[in-house]
């Protein structure tokens, strides 16, 4: 009798979400229900993974370029004085790397065009154990700028801008002017462009441009070893608490800034827009919880008929009301799995897609003057596939309670005489 109890209300509950001409309202708002789910589950599947794809870009390509802490001095401090700077760096537990660098500003000319840019003269193997931007070489390599002297990289927006490729000879102007009794003479060497990247980002693809740590020191003619220090932290959300730290500690002539100077509102607004996106989408699901409301109710009153034979037959209200508990669960699990498998296939095409709509209509979704990142991306994540199908679940099994209750409440008597 308890076997029966537990599974009738299962096998009655299928019934009504079937497909059957005895039932073609039921089965239409089902239907409903269950497409209404379906969208909700799958937009926000798939909204997360762009979210988590901004992020995660945002986190190891572009701050995986930019230093997360760059220590810097106007002075001209010697190898000794840089290598105590540095011991006091290191000595921070959140610090993982730090390298030499030699930034500065200068301009980057060929017959045709030219553009002030940001040199970073870098040594070639410290630059591919501290900066990922090896994996965005289109043409040439990094290694390159250590294989000879007068070798440059640059982005591949700059190399459009001057017109030139791998191989193309581009003259880089030192911000000194070398003074004569005649004539003020700009200081400038001729490089071979040795490799092209494209890291998706406007500042980094149309300013930085990469030489050798010594081809720097010589053109810009430096009397320290370097002007910077670049630090690398394992937690990039940490770097200003750690700044913090380290001013106290730092010479007077050592100013330091931190990753979030020049990308830090924009990492905010990421987050921020992941918090308000998600929030609304939750409130799309909710509707879809309030339209499986609906639906339930509109299925009792149609199965008024039903009830009232069944509770003449015996049947509690308990019975009754786990009838359209089992039913809205149907629902709301035929809902998830169909949102689960669209938003899944969304969350891994998107970037696709996204290409695709910007050919067809010959349109940027991502311009790289507004936004980091020139392209959709999409990171799928099973904890957010997790806490969705949950979170969609509970809403569901909540907005089948009240249905159930209203159908467990039907007299016999008062739905036969209706009918």
């Amino acid at each position: 009798m308890s076997n029966q109890s537990i599974n009738l209300p299962r096998h009655i509950a299928a019934r009504y979400v079937s497909v059957g001409k005895r039932s073609q309202l039921v089965s239409f708002m089902s239907a409903i229900a269950i497409g209404g789910l379906a969208f909700g589950t799958a937009i926000l599947i798939t909204v997360l993974s762009v979210m988590n794809g901004f992020d995660q870009e945002m986190r190891q390509n572009i701050l995986g370029i930019v230093p997360h802490l760059t220590l810097s001095s106007s002075a001209n401090l010697n190898a000794g004085q840089w290598q105590e700077i540095q011991t006091i760096a290191e000595s921070q537990p959140q610090v993982e790397s730090t390298s030499p660098l030699i930034e500065t500003g200068g301009v980057l000319a060929t017959p045709a065009a030219s553009q002030g840019v940001i040199v970073n003269g870098v040594a070639g193997d410290d630059e591919l154990q501290f900066s990922v931007i090896g994996r965005f070489f289109r043409s040439g390599s990094l290694q390159a700028l250590q294989e000879q002297r007068w070798n440059i990289a640059i982005g591949a927006t700059l190399a459009e801008q001057l017109g030139v490729a791998v191989g193309d000879q581009v003259d880089l102007f030192s911000t000194a002017i070398s003074l004569n009794p005649l004539t003020p003479l700009p200081t400038y060497r001729s490089f071979t462009v040795s490799g092209i990247f494209a890291v998706g980002n406007q500042d980094i693809d149309e300013r930085l441009v990469l030489v050798n740590i010594e081809s720097a020191r010589a053109l810009f003619r430096l009397r320290t070893p370097y002007n910077s220090l670049r630090v690398r932290l394992d937690d990039v959300l940490v770097a200003d608490s750690v700044a913090d730290g380290l001013r106290g500690d730092l010479p007077d002539s050592v100013s330091l800034t931190t990753w979030t100077r020049q990308y830090g509102s924009i990492y905010e607004n990421i987050r921020f827009s992941r918090s308000i996106i998600s929030l609304m989408l939750w409130m799309l699901v909710g509707v879809a919880a309030f339209n499986l409301v609906v639906s339930l109710i509109m299925i009792v009153r149609d199965k008024r008929g039903d009830i009232a034979i069944l509770r003449t037959q015996g049947a509690s209200p308990g019975m009754i009301s786990r009838i359209f508990m089992w039913q809205g669960g149907f629902i709301a699990a035929m809902g998830m799995a169909i949102g689960l498998v669209l938003g899944v296939i969304g969350a891994l095409q998107i970037s696709n897609f996204a290409s695709f709509i910007e050919r067809v209509f010959d349109l940027q979704l991502l311009s790289a003057d507004v936004y980091p990142i020139d392209f959709l991306p999409s990171a799928l994540r099973i904890s957010d596939i997790v806490s969705v199908l949950i979170g969609v679940f509970l809403l569901s099994l909540l907005a089948t309670y009240f249905p159930a209750r209203r159908a467990a409440a039907i007299q016999p008597a008062e739905a036969l005489r209706a009918d």
